[in-house]
């Protein structure tokens, strides 16, 4: 095959990537925008057939002889099938991208798979939507990749790994398995469960108060739409952790629910008062862009809710010599308008603020 892109991505290596759900699709189709040899493979074949139409990669032929294999299918068959795939091809390194590590770990080993060619990662990147239909070349750039190394595996004989989470533009890191599920079920998999559980407090609201949801209760209910039965095998695979993040969160929660019950209680306002600093403490504690851990300004201006608006408002900042370091939307329910929150460096706030408004533009306090 005919490299369209010569010099232009590290793998050396044909891939083959087996599940064309929304991560297999979207790292064939970033390889494949690099001139990687790209074979997608699934269980099923329409939606193999769906993945390849939407250019994720080719489909497998005669003589295919992959060097690097990339395992997408749900946890619950994932040691299933990259054993499968080192009987297979006994040459290729194979990884698999299950958001949950020591437990595919421990069964290979008890099935005595190979494990000097297999080596677990994680992409912390996703969408709300599965599926090919929703995948992006671009999904994973300035994401962190984990690699879940292991002791049976070398450095070198896993850096098809490594490169490959480098031509998608991830930033790749390594964690042995353990710590990797510990971790994740802090950043991850906990915070998908409380958002699961207060949006299902939004199914006995009524309309009137349903309508005057803002930024807030959106951003921390968005993750709650992912998918159910995808959520139940991986929260299943890493109870444990899950479930050491969750009680002393139980714990909190029940003495603030106790101040609440009742506030004029010498120490109430106190607890309500340290349950908030705590949480001021713990967002400071988020790395900004690209894993720096800088604070930044918001300012918040009004976008009329008709074409060109947004685009013309992101070409005025790049004119001031700002860069935007992150962006919202919040459209308005009752009136044609919009809201854009733009981050932006403390220094370089009050200048573009100023600025904007010359401009004509309409600034609005930050929601809080």
């Amino acid at each position: 095959m005919t490299d369209p892109h010569p010099g232009d991505h590290r793998l050396a290596e044909q891939v083959r990537i087996v599940g064309s759900g929304l991560l297999g699709a979207s790292i064939g189709l970033g390889l494949s925008a690099k001139g990687v040899d790209v074979i997608v493979d699934d269980a099923s074949p329409s939606t193999r057939s769906l993945a390849i139409a939407y250019g994720a990669g080719r489909a497998p032929a005669a003589g295919d002889a992959p060097g690097l294999i990339v395992v997408a299918v749900p946890p619950d068959v994932v040691a299933e099938v990259v054993a499968a795939e080192l009987e297979r091809f006994p040459e290729a390194l194979v990884t698999d991208v299950a958001s949950v590590k020591l437990f595919p770990l421990e069964q290979l080993r008890a099935r005595g798979a190979d494990l000097s060619r297999y080596l677990g990662s994680h992409p912390m990147a996703g969408r709300e939507r599965g599926g090919a239909v929703s995948a992006r070349a671009d999904l994973f750039v300035g994401r962190p990749w984990i690699l879940a190394g292991h002791d049976r595996i070398s450095y070198r004989r896993a850096a098809a790994v490594e490169h490959m989470a480098l031509d998608l533009g991830a930033v790749p890191i390594q964690l042995d398995a353990a710590e990797h599920d510990r971790s994740v079920a802090l950043v991850s998999h906990a915070p998908q469960l409380v958002a699961s559980l207060l949006a299902s407090r939004l199914r006995d609201g009524s309309a009137s108060a349903l309508g005057l949801a803002g930024q807030g209760v959106r951003d921390t209910t968005r993750i709650a739409g992912s998918n159910p039965e995808l959520w139940v095998q991986i929260l299943g695979a890493n109870a444990a952790e899950i479930a050491a993040v969750l009680k002393p969160l139980r714990d909190e929660l029940d003495v603030v629910i106790a101040a609440l019950d009742d506030p004029e209680a010498p120490a109430s306002r106190r607890a309500i008062a340290e349950a908030l600093v705590a949480g001021n403490d713990g967002v400071a504690r988020i790395p900004g862009k690209h894993g720096q851990d800088k604070r930044y300004t918001s300012l918040v201006v009004k976008i009329d809710d008709r074409p060109g608006q947004l685009a013309r408002l992101l070409t005025e900042i790049g004119e001031e010599g700002v860069n935007m370091e992150d962006l919202r939307l919040e459209h308005s329910p009752e009136t044609k308008v919009g809201f854009a929150e733009i981050s932006v460096l403390p220094e370089a706030a009050h200048p573009l603020a100023a600025a904007l408004e010359q401009r004509g533009w309409t600034l609005m306090e930050a929601e809080r």
